[in-house]
Order: C-alpha cells, then structure tokens, then sequence
C-alpha cells in the first residue's frame, strides 16, 4: 500500500498535479508575432477548453540509478479564472477539481479527499500561469516571460517565476500554431527538487459551454477528507 500512495503521489507531481496545467486557445496571430506574443493571445482569447493529456513525470537521480519516470492520462477542462478539472484515468483513477476557492484531490481507489484553499496552493504555478489571470500582463508580477527558439515545430516561452525560492523552477510552453491559430501543445515544467513534469495536450476545443457542475466537487460519503 506505501509504495502505491508513493507512486500516486509521483503521477500527480508538481504542486498536487498537473494543476496544473490548462491549456488556453487563441484566434489566428499576426504574421509576426513572436512566442510571447502567441502567449498573450492564448490569455486574451480563451475562456475555457478541454482536451486529452498525457504526463510524463521523470524524477530526478542519483549517481549508478537508474531513471524513474511515471505515465499517466487523462481529460481536463478549465474556464477561467481559477476554475480547472483534471480527471486521471491511467494509471489510476484520480479527480483534481479547482472550483475557484477550494482545490480537491481526491482518489479513488483509497477513498481519499484532499482539500486545500486555491490561494496559499496555486501561486506561481503552471495552473496560475494559465488560468488565473485575466492577460499576461497580469502576470508579469510573478513571472518573467522569455521567447525561446523554435523547435520541432513548436514556438517556445520560458515562464520563469520572480519569486526563486518557490516550487516551480522555470515551465517552458509549447505553442503549435494551426491553419485555424495557435494553440497549446506542450507543457515542460521543471521544479527546485529538479523532477521534471512534461505534458502534452491534444483534441483540444476551444472556449466550449461548460456546465457549472463540472467545477464542483462533493466528497463521496465515507470518504476520508484530509484539510492539511
């Protein structure tokens, strides 16, 4: 049972999962707009979406071992701001809800529920990053946007967070851009323990009519709620 809390634990990765991540849609760019550019469209132009995702977490190693990684998939759907649903379905069935105030975890299999206020769990995160603000501007207090060079097809932004002490050490964003416009393709994020946790997005709709209830969580009856 430990190493399969351990191993739940890994899947999830940074800052209680992929919180992580959400993708965000834009309307076709001007010619020349650069990585940073096509960020700010994403921002300014996509109020919710949803798409399938594949996580790759690789933990970091130690001299003779080998290296660990972890798969695991899934749904997710956001509608900004603050409001994200991850739903793991492999390797084991997990729910990660953002309902504007609270962040659940909850898995299945253990028929536990964890339970934490967005604003002391989120701050300069992949989830804020993409989610909780309004434009890049708004974000500009707490991250450093740098275009990177293109590569595989993708443009690229560095999202560095101003605060270094935290637990993101740098995401870079992979923007793929379409005949119909840009959109989101990948996401590599680093943290300060030097784990990486690289996703990557696909079937995506763009600003699609979400019910409220997808953003509502109710702990199942029996369940353990943790509130750390």
């Amino acid at each position: 049972m430990k190493n399969n809390v351990e191993q739940r634990r890994t899947v999830l990765g940074w800052g209680g999962g992929a919180v992580l991540a959400v993708a965000v849609w834009a309307l076709a760019l001007p010619a020349q707009a650069d990585s940073v550019d096509l960020l700010a469209q994403f921002m300014k132009q996509a109020r919710s979406g949803r798409a399938d995702f594949t996580q790759v977490v690789t933990s970091p190693t130690r001299a003779g071992q080998v290296t660990r990684t972890k798969t695991s998939s899934g749904r997710f759907e956001f509608q900004r701001p603050g409001k994200f649903r991850f739903d793991y379905r492999k390797p084991f069935l997990q729910t990660l809800v953002a309902d504007g105030q609270t962040l659940w975890l909850h898995d299945v299999d253990l028929n536990q529920v964890t339970a934490r206020p967005q604003s002391q769990v989120l701050g300069a995160t992949p989830a804020a990053l993409l989610t909780a603000a309004s434009d890049l501007q708004a974000l500009k207090a707490d991250f450093q946007f740098t275009p990177e060079p293109a590569q595989e097809g993708l443009q690229w932004v560095r999202a560095t967070p101003v605060q270094r002490e935290g637990p993101i050490r740098s995401v870079m964003v992979g923007l793929r851009v379409s005949a119909a416009g840009p959109e989101l393709a990948v996401l590599d994020v680093q943290d300060s323990l030097g784990q990486r946790s690289l996703l990557t997005f696909s079937a995506f709709e763009l600003n699609p009519a979400l019910p409220a209830s997808t953003f509502t969580f109710k702990p199942p009856a029996g369940a353990d709620v943790i509130k750390p």
